[in-house]
């Protein structure tokens, strides 16, 4: 790791107002952590623009959204392995159109396969993995810049894995993709450092997701806790406060 690292404050708690106003991309939204930030975003008072491939679950987010009468999100199916720049593109494009505003994203989506040696790894698996984890993010990012760029303070937030673990035998294309990750969110910072839009990176402590059950099949899934703490940090890197840690990874663990 070389991103320098920041810490949440300790009596942080998501304030009902502190997204107000704002337009927030969540890319993978009906998954552990894209679900929780997702409902974090909109309780802050965001508009949540929720993407991902399956139509129906990303409908089941915006009926619980609205249940709650928080502002009404925005249902984009998207699929990070199958769209082209051209979608991208057209995502922002729409943003504008019917928005007219867009103030953060955050990278929920990934894809890892399981634990494999390298000896094993099937290449199309790999090439997917790097592609949804690396490229896609690079793509939709580099699409909705000029429209971050209008916002008066706007941010791009990109999820991290614990580099003790995933540097490790068997995690192949999904703990190359995670560095490969953090050295974009290094470059994008540098490029955009003197510009309204502000890059980080999220490390979240061990949390209930199906990545972590995948990953750890053995464990206990109960034992973890949901991801709703990741998610309040989110709210915090979305909101002005979380200037402080630009260009920064912020840090979940345990001290």
């Amino acid at each position: 790791m070389t991103l320098p690292t920041a810490r949440l404050p300790q009596d942080f708690a998501p304030a009902a107002d502190s997204l107000a106003g704002r337009v927030v991309l969540v890319t993978g939204a009906y998954g552990g952590l894209g679900r929780a930030v997702s409902l974090a975003a909109a309780r802050a008072g965001a508009t949540v623009v929720v993407t991902g491939k399956r139509k129906r679950q990303l409908e089941q987010l915006y009926d619980l959204i609205v249940a709650e009468q928080l502002p009404e999100p925005v249902i984009h199916p998207l699929d990070m392995e199958a769209a082209t720049p051209r979608d991208y593109e057209a995502l922002a494009d729409g943003l504008e159109r019917d928005l007219g505003r867009l103030d953060g994203i955050v990278h929920c989506a990934a894809s890892f396969g399981g634990l494999t040696p390298i000896t094993m790894h099937k290449p199309d698996e790999w090439l997917r993995t790097l592609h949804v984890n690396v490229s896609a993010p690079f793509a939709l990012t580099q699409a909705c810049l000029p429209l971050l760029a209008k916002a008066a303070d706007a941010s791009v937030v990109f999820v991290l894995d614990n580099p003790d673990l995933v540097n490790r035998a068997h995690w192949g294309a999904y703990g190359v993709s995670k560095a490969a990750l953090e050295r974009f969110v290094e470059i994008l910072h540098q490029e955009t450092d003197t510009t309204s839009v502000r890059t980080h990176a999220l490390l979240p402590a061990p949390m209930r997701t199906a990545l972590r059950h995948l990953a750890y099949f053995g464990e206990d899934p109960n034992i973890q806790p949901l991801p709703d703490a990741a998610a309040a940090a989110t709210v915090w890197l979305l909101g002005p406060q979380g200037v402080q840690a630009r260009g920064a990874m912020l840090d979940l663990r345990s001290a």
